[in-house]
């Protein structure tokens, strides 16, 4: 039970951030194309309260931990954004889609470099070093699971914005059931290995060549 709590309240901050600001950036990315919806009802903000969706948010991600899931998953109330509204509604769709997980690599970046400070600088206290690994494996899989191509997932978007019309429209039918059928592939472990697994190897990676450089200096 301790153990537990000790690990909710270190998932607890990078999970409600890189959620916070994934939708933020679908808002911001989504006025710069055109479409002011999210920004006019004010979801183009950083306070957590206006992206907290307390099944996503709380109950999914706690019922993971508790389960001691490999994967902690969650999400929050979707950033309404009106395509039909952007300039280039199939390109920008795909920019505005792509903002999102662009945000927690990005994030994913940053818990990594105040990792390498917080060791460089001799801080050797347990928390904030679990704190920043934390923030690194929440930011990654938040990126790898959200580019899952099946809508509303944005890698769905993005792979609407790419198809041609048909078959746009096609996946688009999709979108209803597209987070129950996420879910079943990777509760049957499915996703987990043709696409959460590889990619966030991939990841992995990619952010340790990005960082390498801070390291040498550091």
């Amino acid at each position: 039970m301790n153990q537990t709590i000790q690990q909710l309240t270190v998932y607890a901050l990078p999970l409600l951030f890189g959620i916070t600001l994934h939708e933020a950036a679908h808002g911001f990315a989504a006025r710069y194309f055109g479409d002011n919806t999210a920004y006019m009802m004010g979801r183009v903000s950083l306070n957590p309260a206006r992206h907290i969706d307390p099944f996503g948010t709380i109950l999914i991600p706690g019922l993971l931990l508790a389960l001691g899931s490999p994967f902690l998953i969650g999400y929050a109330k979707p950033v309404p954004v009106n395509f039909g509204a952007l300039r280039n509604p199939r390109r920008d769709m795909v920019w505005v889609a792509l903002a999102g997980p662009a945000s927690n690599f990005v994030q994913a970046f940053a818990y990594g470099l105040a990792f390498m400070l917080l060791r460089s600088f001799g801080v050797h206290e347990a928390f904030f070093l679990d704190v920043a690994t934390a923030g690194i494996q929440v930011n990654l899989l938040l990126f790898v699971f959200n580019l899952f191509p099946i809508p509303p997932l944005d890698g769905g978007r993005v792979l609407q914005g790419l198809l041609p019309v048909r078959q746009a429209i096609a996946l688009s039918r999709v979108e209803p059931y597209g987070f129950f059928i996420v879910m079943a592939l990777v509760l049957s472990g499915i996703a987990n290995s043709i696409w959460l697994i590889p990619l966030m190897g991939l990841s992995q990676t990619l952010l340790g060549l990005l960082l390498s450089p801070f390291r040498m200096l550091l």
